[in-house]
């Protein structure tokens, strides 16, 4: 079982770590993208979280997301929009103390709800999601071509 040492907020040195684990999670390498977030959520901002859990200096896993004001007329909630962990890290705890650690930044900043969107045949994160205790929320998600 790994036990993890520290999360903290991403650096651009974790960069390349967080790409290869999404890569193994999803299959596609997306270095632009994840230096994008970086960009967005690994800065000042007090309302956007880019976090990543670590043994020694070994990224294994990470959790991204914000508070969000009064959309859909919701009072302001945090929104995990990203989370991964290595695989060989899972079932050690690492997804729920990264998920602890960007609620209890969310409730630092007056939020009473998270939520999350995932896909319906997503059943890895869907089991990990309600694990942790989240349910379908009061909203329905829709779509369409442009």
């Amino acid at each position: 079982m790994i036990h993890l040492n520290k999360i903290r907020g991403a650096r651009r040195a974790d960069l390349a770590q967080v790409v290869e684990i999404d890569a193994r999670i999803t299959g596609m390498r997306k270095p632009a993208y994840w230096a994008g977030i970086l960009r967005r959520y690994g800065g000042s901002d007090r309302s956007r979280f880019f976090l990543v859990s670590l043994e020694g200096s070994a990224v294994q896993g990470y959790v991204v997301g914000e508070v969000r004001d009064w959309e859909f007329g919701s009072p302001p909630c945090g929104w995990v929009f990203g989370i991964g962990v290595r695989p060989e890290a899972r079932l050690s705890g690492t997804g729920t103390r990264l998920l602890e650690a960007i609620c209890a930044a969310f409730r630092r900043r007056g939020v009473g709800k998270v939520r999350t969107l995932l896909a319906r045949e997503n059943s890895l994160v869907l089991a990990f999601f309600r694990s942790q205790g989240m349910m379908a929320a009061p909203f329905i998600a829709l779509e369409r071509d442009p």
